[in-house]
């Protein structure tokens, strides 16, 4: 499946004026993002294939346009990139869904697991940030309250390096100057950490002369129940 180039200035353009009647929105506002994270962009997920596209009198590429064409009208500054999802043919279910599946979205991929392999979906790791617990394989680990912190404050920060300075400063009150560590007592605090998450410890990467990282595992899943996704407005 491909992207053929297709003209669609002129429909695009006559779609504007209905779109310039519209009162203007309040701004929204994206929440739950992480301190220290910024929004950098956002994903839609649409689906619809070809056939579908073709009833309804248009095609991919010109609704992926008119989208670009959208944006560029609204943010001028902005970047956009398409990607079309592929699927072999027959495979059923919700085209969304499918595309999901096929553009590796986190949420989607955790469900068709559960779906398609309760055993392995009952094990692995679960991070709940709610109930400020870890759960291995179905057991609670054992993680001090610092323990948790030090890991919650990664995984909220998922695949960006975290100095040890950093870790020092948002986790360590400054006025406990008995208990505060320094950069190479981080390194203790983690290792206790990774000790206790056993054969999940790589979960938890050193990044040589920098700090640390959290990385989204296959068998790992977050749980913020009481905290909106930042995908929410």
């Amino acid at each position: 499946m491909s992207l053929a180039h297709i003209d669609t200035a002129r429909s695009i353009h006559n779609a504007r004026p209905a779109l310039a009647l519209a009162p203007a929105p309040a701004a929204p506002r994206i929440r739950a993002v992480p301190e220290g994270t910024e929004a950098r962009g956002f994903v839609l997920y649409v689906g619809i294939d070809e056939a579908k596209a073709a009833a309804a009198g248009t095609s991919l590429h010109r609704i992926v346009e008119a989208l670009k064409a959208l944006t560029e009208e609204l943010a001028p500054n902005a970047e956009t990139h398409a990607a079309v999802a592929l699927a072999p043919a027959g495979a059923g279910g919700r085209d969304v869904d499918v595309v999901r599946l096929a553009l590796q979205d986190p949420a989607a991929l955790a469900r068709h697991r559960t779906v398609a392999d309760p055993d392995r979906a009952a094990g692995g790791v679960v991070v709940d940030i709610s109930r400020k617990r870890v759960v291995l394989d179905n057991e609670t680990a054992a993680l001090t309250y610092k323990e948790f912190e030090l890991l919650q404050y990664l995984v909220l920060r998922e695949g960006r390096t975290i100095e040890r300075a950093e870790l020092i400063e948002k986790l360590w009150d400054a006025a406990d100057e008995d208990d505060a560590p320094n950069e190479r007592t981080i390194d203790v605090h983690v290792r206790r950490l990774r000790a206790k998450l056993g054969r999940y410890e790589d979960i938890v990467r050193t990044v040589r002369g920098v700090g640390y990282r959290f990385d989204r595992h296959a068998d790992v899943s977050i749980r913020q129940s009481t905290t909106p996704s930042p995908d929410i407005f």
